[in-house]
């Protein structure tokens, strides 16, 4: 497969990633009466994935994701290369589909930008940006081992050992239960291009807490990269 196919693929990927995850919390989440709730934004981040990597992932790999990049890379499954294209296409991708929800959320008169409160536009954040209002030390240990076993489940679902035909489920599923566990703590990341996206429309507080969001989910992933060759050794 050409890399432009590739790259296309993982942008329009992380687009369906960003704006359906993101896109639920922003559009759905807490809407009168029928919100959706903690629960609805965890199972549409996971649907996103499912979908997309069941689609596609024979294309590109379905990453989505830089932090995953990394740790397939870490992990001997992908090419060097190929890591920062792959990157920087996901963020191109998490960018668009913040500007598709703001185009779409702002539709109504609601100005979506409005405050600094947490999880504004869907947005990261630690302390006060925080949902739960966890600081920061508590936000970066979540991410780091969230995205940890993020990266262990994806590298063992589509290992060459593993069943077939199973990897999409069991990774959107691992999505979805590290939403559930750390909305409260930091609106969930694990992917610092999906938080790329909402903090460069928020700007201010958002930009000045990303940082932790990229380092935080790459460390764990690359982790999880190293830790993984353990098992394959005979």
């Amino acid at each position: 497969m050409s890399l432009s196919k590739k790259l296309a693929a993982e942008f329009l990927g992380t687009f369906w990633l960003v704006f359906g995850g993101t896109g639920s919390a922003v559009l759905a989440a807490g809407f009168p009466e029928l919100g959706i709730g903690f629960l609805g934004v965890s199972l549409a981040f996971g649907l996103t994935v499912v979908t997309w990597v069941y689609a596609f992932g024979h294309i590109s790999g379905g990453h989505l994701n830089p932090a995953v990049s990394v740790g397939l890379w870490m992990g001997g499954r992908f090419s060097a290369s190929e890591l920062v294209p792959y990157i920087v296409v996901q963020v191109l991708g998490a960018i668009v589909a913040s500007g598709v929800l703001y185009l779409i959320a702002t539709g109504n008169g609601t100005d979506v930008l409005a405050g600094d409160g947490p999880g504004v536009f869907a947005t990261n954040g630690y302390g006060a940006h925080s949902p739960g209002g966890y600081s920061l030390l508590a936000v970066a240990v979540a991410e780091v081992v969230l995205t940890f076993i993020f990266l262990m489940i994806i590298l063992g679902a589509t290992d060459d050992r593993a069943p077939k035909g199973f990897a999409p489920l069991a990774i959107g599923l691992t999505l979805t239960l590290i939403h559930l566990i750390s909305i409260p703590v930091s609106n969930t990341s694990v992917n610092p291009a999906r938080s790329t996206g909402p903090a460069l429309f928020v700007g201010d507080w958002a930009l000045s807490e990303l940082w932790i969001f990229w380092v935080a989910p790459i460390v764990g992933a690359a982790l999880a990269g190293i830790v993984y060759k353990f098992f394959q050794e005979d």
